[in-house]
């Protein structure tokens, strides 16, 4: 059977020397390889890492990786995670062992990342119409039957020029019709278009008709009631494009996919439907956050936050306390994430208020105020790991002693 991704090409990752264009590392470890490194199993700290650092729990990650593989079981749905979430082929051989399907990605440039890594399943979470795109997609296809592509489509036009770039493709590529939400991202609004855009797919013979796809977390991230109930009626509306369309899918297994790290647990409860007109039917949830988890946005929207366990951190040191309450630490915009929410102080009463490119502004309460000196270190969790995992190019991974017991790649 072949590999879900090339073990050892990633393996291989461990053999490459370190140097300084891995921020944050020891200066001891230049000219080392990762593999010597882990051998020594030195505690991070003491080995002279410098602030900031972007650390990853071992114990953490291992643990969110079952949770989420047994809930799938549990579930009957499959998981393709979003590998945009770290573009790191160890994390992700790390998902498929767990029992991953495939990889999920966002643009063909990552496609190609996880490909050098022999990853053969890959879904593509939108429409691709770049020719150049196209045309290497198609070349890959060809050379190795084994590797698949599945995209998206939302519109006659994008059809239409997929077609055109993939005229004299030997094998047709297989796409899913988009559902988008009113206001929000891509995909087709409304019936009509979800139709007309499945019947033009149907008469290309560039292009395979295999299922539905949406993303239900396109307006937000919220978990009232209120914004539940628009999750289920957008997911059921995917549900009955399903059927709808069932004598038209050109397959006789049907993929509907949607899920991303908030609302997975909708998603199997309103798409995991078995069967169509006699096909059946693949639910495929694309999460990609579960893995790290957070200390913010996940921590608190999370189906799995009861369960899942937070494996990212940022070390800082603090540089500067110019006022009674006021800390400022060596971490800033350019390494770690702000977008969905400041970083977490981790031990110690005080709020991240502020970031600059290079400084943070740590607000201390009471209790913070005397255990916090100038040279102190801090841990931080952090808010969204997408935007964190993209400011670093290798990340170690501790065991509960602050050990380093691999040093993951990262690939943006």
């Amino acid at each position: 059977m072949t590999e879900a991704i090339d073990a050892a090409g990633v393996a291989a990752l461990a053999d490459l020397p370190l140097d300084w264009r891995f921020k944050g590392l020891p200066t001891s470890w230049w000219g080392r390889t990762p593999a010597q490194v882990c051998a020594a199993a030195p505690n991070l700290r003491d080995a002279g890492a410098l602030g900031p650092v972007c650390v990853l729990r071992d114990e953490a990650l291992s643990r969110n990786g079952e949770t989420m593989a047994r809930w799938c079981r549990d579930r009957g749905v499959e998981l393709a995670p979003h590998g945009k979430t770290h573009m790191s082929p160890q994390l992700l051989a790390r998902q498929f062992a767990s029992g991953a399907c495939a990889v999920t990605v966002a643009t063909v440039s990552q496609a190609r990342a996880y490909r050098a890594f022999g990853v053969r399943e890959v879904i593509v979470a939108n429409e691709v119409v770049d020719g150049w795109a196209l045309r290497w997609i198609d070349a890959e296809s060809t050379a190795d039957p084994d590797f698949t592509v599945l995209c998206w489509v939302d519109s006659v036009e994008g059809v239409e020029q997929m077609a055109a770039h993939l005229g004299g493709s030997s094998r047709p590529v297989d796409v899913c019709v988009e559902i988008g939400l009113a206001g929000g991202r891509t995909g087709c609004r409304g019936a009509a278009a979800v139709d007309a855009v499945a019947r033009a797919v149907v008469a290309c013979p560039a292009l395979r008709l295999v299922g539905v796809a949406g993303y239900e977390a396109a307006l937000d991230h919220d978990i009232t009631p209120d914004a539940l109930a628009r999750v289920t009626a957008y997911l059921a509306e995917l549900r009955s494009a399903t059927e709808r369309l069932a004598d038209l899918f050109e397959t006789d297994t049907v993929v509907v996919t949607a899920g991303g790290s908030t609302y997975f647990d909708a998603v199997a409860d309103e798409l995991a439907i078995g069967s169509v007109a006699g096909r059946t039917v693949r639910t495929i949830i694309r999460s990609g956050c579960y893995l790290t988890h957070d200390h913010g946005l996940y921590a608190r929207t999370s189906p799995l936050r009861d369960g899942l366990r937070p494996a990212m951190e940022v070390w800082a040191q603090v540089m500067s306390r110019p006022e009674p309450d006021l800390a400022l630490l060596t971490m800033g915009r350019r390494d770690v994430s702000f977008d969905q929410g400041m970083p977490v102080p981790l031990g110690v009463d005080g709020t991240v208020t502020k970031l600059n490119d290079q400084h943070a502004y740590l607000k201390l309460g009471s209790d913070g105020q005397s255990a916090v000196g100038v040279g102190s270190w801090l841990r931080f969790g952090i808010s969204h790991p997408c935007t964190t995992f993209d400011k670093w190019q290798m990340i170690p991974v501790l065991d509960d002693d602050d050990r380093v017991v691999e040093l993951i790649r990262t690939f943006f």
